[in-house]
């Protein structure tokens, strides 16, 4: 047993003990080599289901970054524009601004979180996004059609380029992705990404769900099972997120390419280290370079109370992290998921960490995140 996993299973150990979350699968690439990867715990408790290192986690917003690959290769190969506009490919796409205006909303826009475009949860319940209930993609079977009209007749929180709120933004990117190659937005994801870097367990619809982790919630005396129309309240003021598992096997709904997508550790850490490297064989270094790079000037993301975070295309860059309290490096390209992950380039340490548990809100911001952080450091 190596040092980084030693450290790594006494990190997960004490969240599993402390009972913050029920189960994980952690994978680290160094320089392009898997250096951990590791079950921990149980995927379904209740049923007595142990965590394998195959297990299936629905991604939620792990979705974005592989769209986003996606867009930024129809982009290479000159399909897409940054400065394109959405109205290019869906002219009735014009959700208007607070002073009544109807601003145009490029693909710049949406792939930075900057188009003025929001979700439900960060809106408080009397907010547009509630009322007229605008999917967040992660419940629900309205089609994306619905969900547009539901978005335009909302409106826009602040004029594009504005301000950085986190948002839809990447459903209207992928629906734009799909349009363009005549298919879904599976099949747009597959012929640029997936298909490519062979990751043959991620999509957007679960065909084995016995290798399908159930989810959790945080909670006292120890998390409870999430199952459809879950509440799941993650901004304080705001409404909740509505969580609903059965969306993975539902064909029907909407392929929404800000959070519909499922896969497994191993997938997700093969094709983060991708980009670390460089992007062969989906991607040019320059485009993967832009991608780990501050695309927003001096914005910064809302969630990080230090104004210490930009964004790039895909996630978020991390600038000074003393100020974060983080052990990585200084442009560090990090997200995660709503169902419990997170996931970290250090492009520095050439270091990739993917951290999927089946227990939110720990396993995507909790003190595991940290703790896995300093244990592949060696911190």
């Amino acid at each position: 047993m190596t040092n980084l996993t030693q450290r790594i299973d006494a990190a997960v150990q004490s969240a599993l003990d402390q009972k913050r979350i029920v189960g994980a699968v952690i994978a680290v690439m160094q320089d392009g080599d898997l250096a951990h990867l590791k079950a921990y715990g149980q995927s379904d408790r209740e049923a007595g289901v142990p965590m394998k290192t195959d297990a299936l986690f629905r991604l939620a917003s792990i979705t974005k970054p592989i769209v986003t690959a996606a867009a930024m290769r129809m982009i290479e190969l000159g399909k897409l524009s940054l400065d394109a506009a959405v109205t290019d490919f869906f002219p009735d796409f014009k959700p208007k601004a607070p002073d009544g205006s109807t601003p145009t909303i490029t693909i710049r826009h949406l792939l930075t979180h900057t188009s003025g475009l929001s979700y439900d949860f960060l809106q408080p319940e009397s907010g547009p996004y509630n009322t007229l209930k605008v999917s967040a993609g992660i419940d629900g079977d309205i089609t994306m059609e619905e969900n547009f009209g539901r978005m335009v007749q909302a409106g826009l929180t602040f004029p594009p380029g504005a301000a950085w709120l986190y948002s839809v933004a990447i459903d209207v990117l992928g629906a734009i992705l799909a349009k363009i190659e005549g298919t879904d937005v599976e099949g747009a994801v597959k012929k640029y990404v997936t298909g490519p870097l062979a990751m043959n367990d991620t999509s957007f619809f679960v065909t084995d769900p016995a290798r399908l982790v159930q989810p959790y919630s945080n909670a006292s005396p120890e998390p409870v099972p999430i199952g459809d129309n879950f509440k799941q309240y993650f901004v304080p003021g705001c409404a909740p997120i509505n969580l609903g598992t059965s969306r993975a096997f539902n064909r029907n709904a909407f392929q929404g390419g800000g959070g519909c997508m499922n896969g497994t550790s191993t997938d997700i850490v093969r094709f983060l280290d991708t980009i670390r490297a460089g992007g062969d064989p989906i991607l040019s270094r320059e485009t993967t370079q832009a991608m780990m790079s501050n695309q927003i000037g001096p914005l910064r993301i809302i969630f990080d109370p230090t104004g210490n975070t930009a964004f790039g295309f895909g996630g978020s860059i991390l600038l000074d992290p003393a100020k974060s309290g983080s052990f990585l490096s200084p442009g560090t390209w990090q997200w995660g998921g709503v169902w419990g992950h997170s996931w970290h380039v250090d492009p520095v340490r050439k270091l990739t960490i993917v951290n999927l548990t089946n227990t939110t809100l720990e396993g995507m911001a909790g003190q595991l995140v940290r703790d896995v952080q300093q244990a592949a450091v060696g911190g």
